[in-house]
């Protein structure tokens, strides 16, 4: 395991450091974030067989119709929920394989993730314990419904896209919260929410991809 996680060949400092460079020439200047990413181990989320793409900045499959997201757009999100300040109690829907998780817990306070696919949830537990990130909090659920037991959060991360934002996780949001997520079909952008009362401000900012945001629970 240590090998695995120290990486070798193509996954060695060296590929990695090409994938910082770049997320720096496409945009993302956050340099807590860009450390994260550089020093989290992307290989270790994925399938052994697509090691040698764990460090491009593409989006890979990893099982159930899923796909762990872009290097890219980890960075991009990340550092548009943490832009006002380091939120101290995330909600990420969409567990996946936990890598997203994992680069939250790096530089939040305290994560809670919701992912709908059982096997997918117990392979990031697994992977995440592992890293010694046995602090995210994870649960089976169905990701628009957020978590309200634990609610209000700080900051909201969704990795998945639906043509609106559910009202659901709005209420969880904490005043001066921000929401960060996918919105659209076809067309999506990354979306903006910041909190201020019961006033939402909403922006769209860059065009993504991202598998659909769907409901109930497997």
């Amino acid at each position: 395991m240590d090998t695995q996680l120290r990486g070798i060949g193509m996954t060695s400092a060296r590929t990695r450091e090409r994938l910082i460079n770049r997320l720096r020439e496409a945009g993302v200047s956050n340099e807590r974030v860009l450390e994260v990413i550089r020093t989290t181990p992307r290989h270790f989320f994925i399938d052994e067989a697509l090691a040698h793409q764990a460090y491009d900045d593409t989006a890979l499959p990893i099982g159930y119709g899923q796909t762990i997201s872009q290097p890219w757009v980890v960075a991009r999100m990340t550092e548009l929920l943490i832009e006002p300040g380091t939120p101290a109690k995330v909600l990420e829907i969409g567990t996946g394989c936990g890598y997203q998780s994992a680069v939250l817990a790096a530089l939040c306070g305290s994560v809670y993730s919701v992912e709908r696919i059982r096997p997918l949830q117990e392979q990031a537990r697994r992977r995440l314990v592992e890293l010694g990130l046995a602090k995210v909090r994870l649960k089976h659920a169905d990701g628009g419904l957020g978590w309200n037991s634990e609610a209000p959060f700080n900051g909201i991360l969704a990795a998945c896209a639906r043509p609106d934002i559910p009202a659901e996780l709005l209420a969880q949001l904490a005043d001066g919260g921000r929401l960060v997520m996918p919105v659209g079909d076809r067309l999506q952008k990354l979306t903006v929410v910041d909190r201020r009362g019961d006033e939402f401000t909403t922006r769209q900012l860059d065009a993504v991809r991202f598998v659909p945001f769907q409901r109930g629970i497997q």
